[in-house]
């Protein structure tokens, strides 16, 4: 018995079809990834489930007595405490507890038979695992819901959710306002979750890790895919391969048999065959080729090159009004570095990012800067410093004030926001948008070094590709703080933890990160804590046993990259008619010798990167 069939379903809203004619069917115990590009209906679609708005047309059915949960769109508030506040998740709980002091005998053994088929005894230290998941302790536990800030409240509502056990678990980008150590818990939560979940999210880890079907809403119709995110981009491209050769194929037949038609309809001799292609031509199936909407690009302008290190800090102290978040930082930063922020919320991760970025002096201790160091700095807040009666044009004009106008729509096009945007009042922009033209103001400058503060919050699934991309290419140095797991795997080659009040090398990737954070979260003995020591204390070992063969590729991948470039720009003066005017024969000389020692230097780059590649592989 399915617990939810959505049927032909139709949702109009704002002169705009949503869904048009849309099927899922949705068992119990199946996870689903819901996908779609921004505003493709995904948000409308979980709302019409939950009874708020009405289809237009088609039906939902569900099973009977099917429990639903959503995370509630409004903050909770109020003077409960959190772990109270979670427990009213269940309300069936608390109505049998409240029945408990009025019914009869024969009432109250039924009621305690269901208060032990639901596990009532041990639901407050259920809460407390999910809330304590979720970043609060068990001092956060006990204090009143609005002692905290929004985004916090937000993480209540999610744990009152999760906390009520339902038959089907609905989530809207649920990631959004998780640290990456909550988002980390979250994906292991769900993947273990034993009810039904339709989640829409952005997050590639989670779509891979937790769900176990991707169902894509694309213009109106909804498709499954078996699998995680992964599998379902393998098997849409193969897809849509398959119908572009198909379509291929039907064009050449059509136009074959269209020019036979031409060449003999008015022939009598070969008037039947003629007919007979016509009848064929319009047998032939119509199939469209797959045109993708116009994928998403972003690229950073080029840094100018300066001398390491760009960034020194010599044993800062860093805070707010006098009184320190971090101690004692000793840390450098050069431009070929990508280093993401571990820590949870609340531990001094954006304070760094301030201090870096200039927005934060020095508590106490030496900061020094690069001389032309120039720093781009994107952080959610910066938002609320927009102007919503202004378009984009109109922010970065103000910022280059002696840019021409074609100048200042080419940074903003960099980030996808082409005129018609360019020129939309910011209160009419998306999050998506609006985190566009944050990066655009950030990086207009052609900055050393970018330090981005969750960059990904408002992107959609392509537009995080395309930053991933666009950072693969800058040339300059990278400070990241994400809850995007799948972000920091593909750019970060260095792990901070920010925690006790410091900031720290982490030794390990993010995997090594994940058995920690699970370490932490289970209580164990003594003797499995002293297991775990040993246990760490060896994969460090083996890591820096390791760390010279991984430099010795990374540097040789480093240079590769550079001598490609140089190289590429060599060939293209190479193809310059002005190369070869008269009286330029030593340069064209200089030019050709420069390649040849190029193609030697990446011949053996190439030979030592292949060699330290296939030393790590054969030592893991």
């Amino acid at each position: 018995m399915s617990l939810l069939v959505i049927s032909g379903a139709i949702i109009r809203l704002g002169g705009r079809t949503l869904l048009d004619g849309a099927d899922l069917t949705i068992d119990p115990g199946r996870r689903i990834g819901l996908v779609g590009r921004n505003g493709a209906g995904k948000s409308t679609l979980l709302r019409a489930i939950m009874g708020d708005i009405a289809l237009d047309g088609g039906e939902l059915r569900f099973a009977r007595n099917i429990r639903i949960a959503t995370v509630r769109q409004e903050a909770p508030d109020g003077p409960a405490s959190l772990l109270e506040t979670v427990l009213e998740g269940d309300p069936e709980r608390l109505r049998l507890l409240a029945e408990v002091e009025r019914a009869d005998p024969l009432r109250l053994a039924e009621i305690h038979e269901r208060l032990r088929a639901i596990g009532a005894d041990s639901a407050p230290a259920r809460a407390a695992t999910i809330l304590a998941g979720l970043g609060f302790d068990e001092q956060a536990q006990t204090r009143p819901v609005s002692s905290f800030s929004g985004g916090w409240r937000m993480r209540v509502a999610l744990a009152t959710a999760l906390f009520a056990n339902p038959d089907l678990l609905l989530l809207d980008e649920p990631t959004n306002h998780l640290d990456l150590e909550a988002t980390l818990w979250l994906e292991g939560w769900l993947a273990r979750f034993p009810g039904a979940a339709l989640v829409v999210s952005h997050d590639r880890g989670l779509l891979d890790r937790a769900v176990e079907a991707i169902a894509h809403l694309d213009k109106g119709k909804l498709s499954l895919t078996p699998g995680g995110f992964d599998e379902f981009v393998r098997i849409r491209t193969e897809k849509a391969l398959q119908q572009s050769r198909a379509a291929e194929r039907i064009a050449a037949e059509r136009a074959h048999i269209q020019s036979f038609i031409d060449r003999f309809r008015y022939k009598a001799s070969k008037a039947r065959q003629a007919q007979a292609r016509i009848k064929a031509l319009a047998r032939l199936p119509q199939i469209e080729n797959v045109i993708e909407d116009a994928p998403t690009r972003f690229a950073f302008p080029e840094p100018a090159r300066i001398a390491p290190p760009i960034l020194a800090l010599q044993h800062v102290d860093v805070g707010y009004n006098g009184v320190s978040v971090l101690r004692d930082l000793s840390l450098t930063i050069d431009m070929d570095d990508r280093v993401a922020l571990l820590g949870a919320n609340g531990n001094g991760k954006s304070t760094l990012a301030k201090l870096l970025a200039g927005r934060l002096e020095p508590l106490r201790g030496e900061l020094r800067r690069g001389p032309k160091l120039r720093v781009g700095y994107f952080a959610q807040h910066q938002t609320d410093e927009l102007i919503l009666d202004e378009n984009p044009v109109d922010h970065m004009a103000r910022v280059m004030p002696r840019a021409t106008a074609t100048v200042v729509r080419s940074q903003l096009a960099r980030f996808g926001l082409d005129a018609a945007r360019a020129e939309t009042p910011v209160a009419n922009l998306s999050g998506g948008e609006k985190a566009r033209l944050l990066l655009a103001l950030a990086t207009r400058d052609a900055p050393q070094i970018l330090i981005l503060d969750e960059p990904t919050n408002h992107l959609d699934i392509d537009a995080r590709e395309a930053l991933v991309k666009a950072l693969a290419d800058f040339e300059g140095a990278v400070l990241l703080i994400t809850h995007d797991p799948h972000l920091v795997e593909l750019v970060a080659d260095r792990l901070w933890l920010v925690a006790d009040g410091t900031v720290r090398p982490f030794d390990g990737d993010l995997d090594d990160y994940r058995v920690l954070l699970a370490e932490r979260a289970r209580p164990a003995g003594k003797a499995e804590i002293s297991a775990r020591k040993d246990d760490r204390r060896e994969r460090a070992a083996a890591r820096a046993a390791l760390a010279p063969l991984r430099k010795q590729a990374k540097d040789a991948e480093a240079l590769l990259n550079k001598l490609t470039a140089e190289r590429a720009a060599i060939e293209a003066k190479l193809a310059d008619p002005d190369l070869y005017a008269p009286g330029r024969v030593n340069d064209i000389a200089t030019v050709n010798a420069r390649l040849a020692s190029i193609r030697r230097e990446a011949a053996a780059a190439e030979a030592e990167w292949l060699a330290a590649e296939e030393a790590l592989e054969a030592s893991s």
